[in-house]
């Protein structure tokens, strides 16, 4: 008997295409098989005969590939040498040429080997006739059999297949029609899939059986099918991860934390009565949020979010007052000593003389970092172990075993995606009892994301921007059709500094080919999932020591240079930074080191080189390093990212608005949810696999209002085995692991 846990050899055989299966797309059973699911579907309604063609008609055909070609001309209007791939296919009736483009010649040679002669596929385009000869300019296909070996059987079952061809992700050596095939076959010697989902909840919520959902999936007859059968596997995953975050939530509640009411609340009023500036109503009411949640005697799990400059630090390091008010002390941790040192002085100058540690029951401010010596952490090491300090704010550095606290009170992390679930949990066990936590972000996160991805916590956000902020006016500088803009760009940087202003140049590179810590290039892949082989070598990216180098003997000969990169020492870093904030330096080349909490108010513009290589809320965060000191901002968005490519749309998102939270939600659609939180964050490409935060809002909704009525029903989901399974199996997974320490 053949079931969901068969090896998928018990529908392949074993063979050199099962191991292609197994390795190349990691099916390892007949479950995994039968939830590799099409990517899209092609629109094949009944195969046209060829005969019977009218100019622009839809076209869907079989045909055999009988020759392909490569031809090559000059562009005239850019001077580039454009390939293309012509292919001759013989059909049931005339022959037909199809054309497909491309930017290099590599690519257009990949695309003939692909069209091989005697290759069998489905073709579906829009039909045109020139100079007698019917043509099809790039149609949707898929190529079935290995070529040379497609046969009567092969055609016949596709023209059975009804208006939808499924096309499946697929590896090398793996076709669309071999994955078709086995599916089908799978599908039907599969007796007994199990119903995760309940019969109640499927019929009050609109979802199909299991069944249905299986064979809809695969062999639909419209898109209604479709759409039904990913409703159902969305919303089994939606309830799933609901029902694990559901007894997360419940686990939290249950567990004790040491309630810190601010006692007398002598060092936060002082400290509010020392500033210069009223806080604005969010972050009051954020304030007041979080006050209520330290107050009560279980873990506050908050996450504070809110665009660059709308005074986030602010309202954490009030909650840190009132936590030392209350005899506890607090941490901030920082993904760079960069943001760690820039915290420590924006903080001790917040503070001024309540920073000392005798004024007003005043508390001292310490810094720790992994760069600092061991004698300089002698110090701040002491007078954490023994109370004296009130507040930490450091790096990595806080993790290691040798960090102790005399009563750890509240955790505060600043821009919480770069930091792994095990280094936040780290800090967190160093407390007695459960401190209080405080995720901090300026990534905007939308509400589902929230929900779905870190579950137990409460969401704040702060929407407006305190008054002195700017416009910064964004542009894209395209040097694909306009590579001497690359001149102005540096005059406008010229004529920011004779106005007494400074400006940063931001690197994706540090030097030639090595990147940030943090920076990657990911791998291209075409609409059926095969990668993509590299073209033609592309220029290197700029990086930060060559581009000094360039602009001080060049554009910029005479202004006050600097450089500011993760592998440069950390007193270097700082000193740096000082001498940038101070005004002692004109223009600051540096990686995106500079991201996130670096505040310089007179910097008011800064050009991004390469900037296609950023993702949309990397460029944000590093926009809102400007316009901080009421002067009007200005971003450079340089690239040769060709016209229409998803690369320049993320540039034109960024150009278009400043408003993060429209951007996250652009950022979201591009990246998928686990890429957006970060690498570190998921773990994996992404936490999710059938389910998308923005697009299926709706069911992650019902899913959490279906998991807490059937926990309310029955805590331990006893009456429902199969879903119980589903839960436990969850839980007892990596992502499981993520959900429960985010």
């Amino acid at each position: 008997m053949i079931s969901l846990d068969s090896p998928v050899t018990s529908v392949l055989g074993e063979s050199k295409k099962a191991a292609k299966f197994t390795d190349g797309l990691g099916l390892r059973t007949v479950g995994d098989l039968l939830h590799h699911f099409p990517r899209r579907y092609l629109e094949t309604g009944k195969l046209t005969k060829v005969d019977d063609l009218q100019p622009g008609q839809m076209l869907a055909v079989i045909g055999e590939i009988e020759r392909s070609e490569v031809k090559t001309h000059q562009d005239r209007r850019t001077g580039k040498l454009v390939a293309r791939v012509e292919t001759w296919l013989r059909t049931d009736g005339p022959r037909l040429q199809i054309t497909f483009f491309a930017r290099h010649v590599d690519s257009a040679k990949w695309r003939a080997a692909k069209l091989a002669p005697g290759q069998t596929g489905l073709f579906l385009g829009q039909a045109k006739l020139f100079n007698s000869q019917w043509q099809l300019t790039h149609p949707k296909m898929v190529l079935f059999g290995a070529s040379g070996s497609s046969n009567d059987g092969d055609i016949a079952t596709v023209e059975a297949i009804g208006d939808l061809y499924p096309i499946y992700p697929l590896t090398k050596g793996v076709e669309s029609w071999d994955v078709a095939r086995v599916v089908t076959f799978a599908r039907s010697v599969v007796d007994e899939l199990p119903e995760v989902v309940p019969a109640e909840v499927r019929e009050r919520y609109d979802v199909v059986d299991a069944r249905t959902a299986l064979d809809w999936v695969h062999a639909p007859e419209d898109h209604s099918q479709v759409h039904r059968a990913h409703r159902h596997y969305r919303f089994e995953e939606a309830l799933v991860t609901q029902l694990v975050l559901a007894k997360r939530r419940q686990a939290v509640r249950e567990i004790g934390a040491q309630a810190r009411d601010g006692g007398d609340g002598a060092l936060l009023d002082a400290f509010d009565a020392r500033l210069p500036f009223e806080l604005t109503a969010g972050q009051r009411e954020v304030g007041e949020q979080v006050a209520a949640d330290l107050a009560r005697p279980h873990p506050m799990n908050r996450l504070l979010q809110g665009e660059v400059g709308s005074g986030k630090t602010l309202v954490a390091l009030r909650a840190m007052l009132r936590v030392v008010d209350s005899g506890g002390q607090a941490a901030l941790l920082a993904p760079t000593e960069v943001l760690a040192q820039q915290h420590h002085r924006s903080i001790t100058a917040m503070l001024g003389d309540l920073a000392g540690g005798a004024l007003l029951g005043g508390t001292t401010v310490e810094l720790l970092t992994g760069s600092m010596t061991k004698t300089q952490r002698t110090g701040p090491m002491s007078r954490l172990g023994s109370g004296e300090a009130g507040i930490v704010i450091g790096t990595h550095a806080l993790l290691e075993d040798k960090v102790q606290f005399a009563d750890l009170g509240l955790v505060v992390v600043d821009e919480q995606h770069r930091f792994g679930v095990e280094q936040r949990a780290a800090l967190t066990d160093k407390a007695g009892t459960p401190p209080h936590v405080l995720v901090m972000t300026a990534t905007p996160i939308p509400r589902t994301v929230a929900m779905t991805v870190f579950g137990d916590l409460e969401v704040s956000t702060l929407r407006e921007l305190p008054a002195g902020r700017a416009e910064i006016q964004t542009n894209v500088v395209n040097l694909v059709d306009h590579p001497g803009w690359i001149t102005r760009v540096w005059q406008r940087v010229r004529e920011e500094v004779d106005k007494g202003h400074q400006v940063y140049v931001v690197c994706p590179r540090i030097s030639g080919d090595e990147p940030e810590q943090g920076q990657r290039d990911e791998p291209a892949y075409d609409e059926e999932g095969q990668a993509v082989v590299p073209a033609a070598a592309a220029p290197p990216l700029s990086a930060v020591e060559e581009v000094v180098t360039e602009l001080a003997d060049g554009h910029l000969e005479g202004l006050r240079l600097a450089v500011l990169h993760g592998r440069l020492p950390a007193d270097v870093k700082d000193a740096t930074m000082r001498a940038f904030s101070t005004g002692q330096v004109d223009v600051l080349v540096s990686t995106t080191v500079i991201e996130v909490g670096v505040d310089v108010p007179n910097a008011t513009a800064i050009v991004i080189l390469d900037a296609d290589r950023f993702g949309v809320s990397q460029l944000h965060q590093l926009r809102g390093r400007v316009g901080r000191g009421g002067l009007p901002g200005l971003c450079l968005l340089v690239s040769s990212a060709e016209w229409l490519s998803p690369a320049r749309e993320r540039l034109d998102a960024v150009a278009a608005t400043t408003d993060g939270f429209e951007l996250s939600r652009v950022d979201l659609e591009q990246r998928r949810e686990g890429d957006v939180l970060g690498r570190s964050q998921s773990g994996w490409r992404s936490t999710l696999q059938n389910l998308r935060v923005l697009r299926d809002e709706q069911t992650i909704v019902q899913a959490r209002e279906a998991a807490e009525a059937l926990l309310g029903a029955d805590p331990d989901l006893a009456a429902t085995p199969v879903l119980a399974g589903a839960v436990a199996d969850l839980e007892a997974s990596a992502n499981a692991d993520f959900i429960e320490k985010s």
